[in-house]
């Protein structure tokens, strides 16, 4: 019998725009953010409380999460994205602004605890590794999920060998940008706000391609209709199946190398993430090695 497990291709679902949106404060970053559909708005920076903001963001059926209610504390965060991707709700796109401030604050809090251990990058790595779990977590939902980040400058060398700012970039993680759809990089000429497509896996989103920041423009070139499409929710592992798991982990031999690639292979970090059916393929894996 074939190992081959490939499928005749079919048609891709389109999916909810999963986007990182960066640039200098005051180009109308937030302000974009807010228009999209029952926005699930997670505030760090304290920024979008005033009242402009705020009946913007009822207006377009939104909630409002707040450093008072843990905004800037990564399990919080983790926990949000969780309960967002397994519950039923109305909402239809979650916004985190901003992202840089939550990295940062990560970053920080890791260096003072390290003090003059802190070498080759060591107080990034809790941070790195949270924000690996919260992509995992923005793939897995199906909702419209909005990254914002400040930005911040980018060096590189210059033809005579010295080292000069080539440019600006988004100010976080430097994978994030490829975990996602798309990266726009936001300027300010006068009145006019542009979106610079700065990483697309689009063809209708070009790199390098400019076009006007406005909702209206992006939510017809992405689709309307899939935007604003309520969210669909997914199954987590049981209690039992978890207890069932830490069961057959004690007496079946499973090499550390075959759990790495099914977390790997489910988008996941711990057996909690797994949904339903992706730990009851486990299960029924280490049952036939019992047999």
């Amino acid at each position: 019998m074939s190992k081959l497990k490939a499928k005749d291709p079919k048609t891709a679902e389109p999916s909810k725009p999963k986007l990182l949106i960066s640039g200098p404060p005051g180009v109308g970053k937030t302000w974009f953010s807010l228009d999209f559909p029952s926005v699930y708005y997670i505030d760090t920076e304290g920024g979008a409380n005033l009242g402009h903001y705020t009946e913007r963001l009822k207006n377009s059926g939104g909630v409002y999460l707040g450093r008072e209610d843990g905004s800037l504390d990564p399990d919080t965060i983790v926990e949000q994205f969780n309960a967002l991707a397994t519950e039923k709700h109305s909402y239809k796109t979650v916004v985190l602004d901003s992202i840089t401030k939550l990295f940062g604050s990560m970053v920080t809090k890791e260096q003072e605890r390290l003090g003059d251990k802190d070498a080759f990058g060591a107080s990034k790595k809790p941070a790195i590794a949270f924000m690996r779990r919260l992509v995992a977590w923005a793939d897995r939902l199906d909702m419209s999920v909005v990254f914002i980040a400040h930005e911040t400058p980018e060096w590189g060398i210059d033809q005579t060998g010295q080292r000069t700012q080539i440019g600006v970039k988004a100010d976080v993680w430097d994978k994030l940008a490829y975990e996602l759809h798309l990266w726009l990089h936001v300027e300010k000429r006068g009145p006019q706000r542009t979106a610079i497509v700065r990483k697309s896996r689009l063809t209708g989103f070009p790199d390098g391609e400019r076009f006007p920041l406005d909702f209206a423009t992006f939510s017809d070139r992405w689709g309307k209709d899939v935007i604003d499409k309520p969210a669909t929710q997914i199954a987590l592992a049981s209690p039992e199946q978890l207890d069932e798991v830490k069961s057959l982990l004690d007496t079946v031999k499973v090499d550390p190398t075959a759990i790495e690639k099914w977390f790997t292979k489910a988008g996941v970090e711990q057996w909690e993430d797994m949904t339903s059916d992706q730990i009851a393929a486990c299960i029924k894996f280490m049952k036939g090695k019992l047999k």
